[in-house]
């Protein structure tokens, strides 16, 4: 059984005031991106590394592979107009077993750690499908310009990545979303469309998905003191 995970770096980064998409502007001298592959290579459980990305990044991805060692790191593959049609197109070049795992992760969450992304792998080899995810912790309330609702929170989470599969079930379900034309905000909400169970898996408040400008300020914060 072989681990493979596919990370869509399609965005173009609309959200923060860089010209290049976020994913590949440079934090404290190293591109966001190969923070969280050096996670990827770093974890014994992972065999293989898939990015979708727009053609036009291919020579970066490359230099970064050659520049950090990422070893793992296979051809990229063009990604979609949807990331959920990046992650198909990576998913689709894949010659995998029913059983193999895919995995799928933000490429700007680089502060996965090894001990969520094996968790959510062992969940996924015995159940068939996990999402890592946090509960919620502060008061939820539906609204446009004023209160509609509040929400029970202890029994609402935060969802994150990595999000890990059986090779067989995320294929299965990607053919029902790509018949019923369903697009789904990430890869659990297609597998559970399809009719299977997604098991949690924790996930951690450090795991946060860059995509603004405060956000990176707090990564670049946060990485120096790690560092």
């Amino acid at each position: 059984m072989k681990v493979i995970a596919i990370i869509p770096s399609g965005g173009i980064g609309k959200r923060t005031s860089y010209p290049l998409p976020k994913q590949y502007i440079q934090i404290n001298g190293k591109e966001l991106i190969a923070y969280t592959l050096e996670v990827f290579q770093k974890c014994a459980i992972v065999d293989q590394i898939i990015i979708a990305a727009q053609q036009e990044y291919f020579h970066l991805l490359e230099e970064i592979k050659q520049k950090y060692h990422i070893t793992k790191l296979l051809k990229p593959v063009e990604g979609g107009s949807e990331r959920q049609y990046s992650v198909f197109n990576a998913v689709k070049s894949i010659n995998a077993e029913s059983d193999d795992i895919i995995l799928i992760h933000d490429a700007v969450r680089p502060f996965i750690s090894e001990i969520i992304i094996e968790n959510s792998i062992n969940t996924a080899k015995e159940f068939g499908g996990a999402v890592v995810a946090i509960k919620a912790k502060d008061t939820l309330m539906k609204g446009n310009d004023e209160v509609v609702s509040y929400l029970d929170r202890s029994e609402t989470y935060y969802v994150q990545t990595p999000q890990v599969f059986k090779f067989g079930i995320f294929t299965d379900s990607m053919k029902k979303a790509e018949q019923s034309n369903f697009i789904g905000t990430d890869e659990s909400m297609l597998v559970f469309n399809a009719g299977y169970k997604v098991k949690i898996v924790s996930g951690s408040s450090f795991n946060f998905k860059i995509t603004s400008d405060e956000d990176i300020l707090l990564f670049e914060t946060i990485s120096k003191v790690l560092n």
